[in-house]
Order: structure tokens, then sequence, then C-alpha cells
């Protein structure tokens, strides 16, 4: 008794230890990675300018200067919390407006600054802490243990780290599916108690699904996990119970009602919004990239499938994922299992099974997917708090091998992402850092773009990495841009082929590629100051 008591007081230290370590690196150089172009509309949103709006201001073919974007990219008199609202609904449907709103009063107080808007995003992601601690209490009852053991594994998860560090509402959801589950577990528990508890119990439910509903349309696949988790347990009875959290539900979408309207009146705008979820990939590669977003719960070194090192890891993160769901399965009662299974299934196939087979991307974006990396942990802490004290003691050194191993992954994770510029998440802003040194260099440099596809985001995003000296030439479509003749370096940021022909047949020059990855391609004009160029300006 002795020997397993200095045991756990070890493992809570080891806790307290990792705890304060995935705190500080939430903090840690928050600013140095790029604010990429999903990030510049959050910030769009704080200012209450919508996208036609910033396009009638300074894509009009003018040179500007980066501070012609602070104006769209924070809180001004001009624009109030309403306009932040309107935006959202005009631009963004898909986007509730919770985060958006505490964003809005966050940057008031603390300021517009990459590290004043992300911050948010890290002291929400504290809440996680206490959310799943509370989580595994009402799930897996007296065991203390796989409660701080959960607490362990998501301090040093790195898919919570890159999360907890970027400007959007995916880790406020997460908190908000931790508290809402944890209320139907809470309110299930406590069914047969008081009436007034139990009123209470299910109202707060209710509140927290339309919390949640309010952060991330996803939620609705929460709930489905969640109704078919209470018909379940109850044997597919209309009991009191069922009843109970029929009424619940309704309450909390009935809420969410108002932006069910918005959602209905702006549907066009919300499929424009996701029409890049369309794209088609190759089977092998939707299921290695599926691989991929696994490892990162767990390890993640910004590696690609070009990198073998993948291919050494993923099976090995797929059978400790596979054995803790048959282990949770097989060694608990149904109650338990069913609530993780539900978690890590039915948010996942909605966006899985299209993409197989009618074809799509839905599913390789991993913020879609948070709720079911979050039942998958919950299945992997189960097992190694249970193994951790498990009778034989071979089993036990080389689970808690394992659990050390897992950590040293998270850790490692953190250490390296703490250092990078970009990582996978920025997705098409990833070369930003490096597009943005290509461009300092030069003299007196000129960027010209357009409002096309993924370049207007990616302006912003630049604007937050070019010096002072760059000046930006922003057209609508495909205007064709009136070249000044003083800049020493022209860039063209992204064009359609049919767009750059068309500069180059009107100008008479040619251009190179200065820039190119598998999200888009920087072009420099070739040697614009020569006499040819100046000639034909002047004509």
């Amino acid at each position: 008794m002795r020997h397993l008591q200095l045991a756990t007081n070890r493992l809570r230290f080891l806790i307290v230890v990792l705890l304060m370590v995935g705190i500080f690196f939430r903090f840690f150089n928050l600013d140095r990675k790029v604010y990429w172009h999903d990030e510049t509309f959050t910030s769009l949103r704080i200012s209450g300018y919508t996208a036609d709006q910033v396009k009638q201001q300074i894509f009009n073919g003018r040179i500007i200067n980066k501070e012609s974007f602070a104006k769209f990219q924070s809180p001004n008199l001009e624009k109030g919390l309403s306009d932040t609202i309107i935006s959202l609904e005009k631009d963004d449907p898909q986007h509730p407006p919770l985060y958006y709103i505490l964003a809005r009063f966050w940057v008031e107080i603390f300021g517009n600054s990459v590290t004043g808007i992300r911050s948010l995003s890290v002291f929400i992601s504290l809440l996680i802490f206490p959310s799943i601690y509370w989580l595994c209490r009402e799930l897996f009852k007296a065991s203390g243990l796989v409660s701080e053991v959960a607490i362990a594994l998501m301090a040093v998860s790195p898919i919570h780290l890159v999360y907890a560090q970027e400007a959007r509402e995916y880790i406020l959801w997460i908190v908000t599916v931790l508290l809402c589950s944890a209320s139907l577990l809470r309110a299930l528990r406590l069914e047969s108690k008081n009436r007034v508890l139990r009123i209470l119990n299910w109202g707060m439910y209710a509140v927290t699904l339309a919390l949640s509903l309010y952060t991330f349309l996803f939620t609705g696949f929460v709930a489905v996990a969640h109704g078919i988790y209470v018909i379940s347990t109850a044997k597919f009875k209309f009991t009191r119970t069922v009843k109970a959290y029929l009424l619940a539900s309704i309450a909390g979408f009935l809420a969410f009602t108002p932006w069910i309207l918005v959602l209905i009146v702006n549907v066009l705008q919300v499929k424009s919004s996701t029409a890049w979820t369309k794209r088609h990939l190759p089977l092998d590669i939707l299921i290695k990239s599926w691989l991929l977003q696994l490892n990162r719960i767990f390890l993640d070194l910004d590696f690609g499938f070009e990198n073998p090192f993948s291919y050494v890891i993923a099976p090995i993160f797929l059978v400790l994922i596979g054995y803790s769901i048959y282990f949770i399965c097989k060694t608990t009662n149904y109650k338990i299992w069913l609530f993780i299974v539900t978690l890590i299934m039915i948010p996942a196939l909605p966006l899985m099974l299209p993409d197989l087979l009618f074809g799509g991307i839905r599913s390789l974006a991993e913020r879609y997917l948070l709720v079911s990396y979050l039942g998958i942990q919950l299945a992997v802490t189960y097992l190694l708090a249970t193994q951790l004290n498990n009778q034989s003691l071979v089993q036990r050194r080389i689970w808690q091998t394992i659990m050390g191993l897992v950590i040293i992954c998270g850790l490692v994770s953190y250490g390296v992402s703490s250092q990078a510029e970009t990582w996978w998440s920025k997705v098409i802003s990833y070369g930003n850092p490096q597009v943005a040194k290509i461009i300092n260099q030069a003299t007196h440099p000129l960027l010209i773009s357009n409002d096309s596809g993924i370049n207007y985001g990616n302006v912003f995003s630049l604007s937050y990495l070019l010096e002072p000296k760059v000046q930006f030439q922003l057209v609508k479509g495909h205007s064709i841009p009136n070249i000044p003749d003083e800049f020493t370096d022209i860039f063209l940021l992204n064009p359609s082929d049919t767009w750059r022909k068309e500069i180059e047949t009107n100008y008479n020059y040619k251009m190179f590629v200065a820039y190119g990855d598998k999200n888009y391609l920087v072009w420099k004009i070739e040697n614009p100051r020569s006499d040819v160029f100046f000639e034909k300006i002047r004509t």
C-alpha cells in the first residue's frame, strides 16, 4: 500500500509539472508563427467591415502601404458590435458569432496585436483542464486517476497546442463540447433526484448545448451522438430520461434558431465559402492524410507523408488507438464505452463517408474532427490510467514506459513547434514567411495582387510580415493595374495564368517564379527598370 501511495504521489507530481509545462508553451512565442489567412478574417470580423467594403476601399488599383490594412484588422469608431455580427451574417454565416463577440471585447481591452488576439484562445484553452477533469469524473465515476491522467495528456497534446495559439473559435468549441458532455452525464446520473435539481441539470445541458452551437455548427453532430447515447442507454424506450433529454435538446436548438434563420437566408454564401471542400484527392492520399492526422494527436513535428518517418510512427499510434478502443469496450460498462465510441464515430462519419463515396476533402480539415480526437484521447487516457495500476509488475512497467513515450512525444512536439515560423495548420499561408523574406530583401518593392480566391486573405496575412518599405497595388478581378515606374522590384502574388499573361502582354515583359509551393506562386517581373520597360510605360 505504501508503494502504491508513493507511486500515486509521484504521478500526481508529474501531472502538475506537465500541466505547468503545457501552460507555459501555450503562452511561449505566441506571435512567432504567421498570422494566417483565416486569422486575418477573424480580425476583419472584429473590425466590423465586410469583404465587399474592404474591396471598395483598398482593392481599387491605388498604391497603398501596410498601414492601410490596420483599419480592417481592429475595432474602430466607425463600426460597432452589431457590425461584427452583420459581417458574419453576410460573409461567413457558417461561423456563429459567440467567439467573435468575445474576441471583439477582448481586443478592445488587450489590443489588436497578434499576441493580444491569440491570447484569448490561450486563456480559453486553460478551461480544457477543469472541463476534462469534470467529464472524466462523470464518465468514469470514482476513478480520479483517469481524470488526472487526462489532464496530463491534454497538457502535452500537440493538436490542442495548435488551436490554443490560433485566433479562431475551435478551442472554444472543444471547451463547450466538454462542458456540454459533462452536463449531459451529470443530468443522467442525477435523474432520480428531486424535481428542482433535475430541471437545473437538464437546463445546464440546454444552455451549454446552445453555447456550443453558437460557437461552431458541427456541434449538431455532437448533439446527434448524445441523442444516440441517451436513447441506447434507455434501451430504445421512451422513458422519463429520454423525454427530459429531448426537451433540453429542443430548448438548446430553439435558442439557436436566430442563427439557423441566418444560415437559411444566406445558404448560397455558405455554399460559396465551403466550396474548397469539394476538391478531389486519390483514395490513397486521403487514407494517408487520415493517418497523419491521428499522429498529430500525440506527435507533431510538421512532417508530411513525403517524410519516411511518418510511415514509421503512423502504424504505432494506430495500434495504440485501436487497442485503447478495444480495451475500453472490453473492460467497461456499456454506458462508458458507448459514450466514447459515439463521440469518436458520429462527428467523423458525416465528413469521412462523403469523401470516400463522392470525393472531397471535408475530413482533411483537422479542426472539424477535434471532437473525434477528443474521444480518442479519452480512450487512450482510460487505457493508460488503468494499466498504471496493473497487478503485474511487468505489465505496469511496460505501460509506464508507453505513457512516458507519449509524454515525450508531446514535449518534443512542443519544443519544435515553439521555434517554428509556420506550421501545417497555416495551410494556404504556410509559405508566407518565406515570401515575405524574398520581398523584404528588395530595395523598393511593389506587391501586386487581386481579390480572387485565397489572395484576399493572404495579402492581409503578408501585411503582418512585410516591412514598411513594401507598397501594395490591389485590384478587383482581372483588371490590368497601372504600374508606376519608381519601383526596383515588382512581385505578382498568385495570379491566374490568364491574368498574368494579360499583364505580360500589356507591358511587354517577362516574369519568373520567385516562390512556389502547392498553395500558390509568387512571380517577379524580370528586370522591371530596363529601358524597354520604361518606354512601354511612357507609350
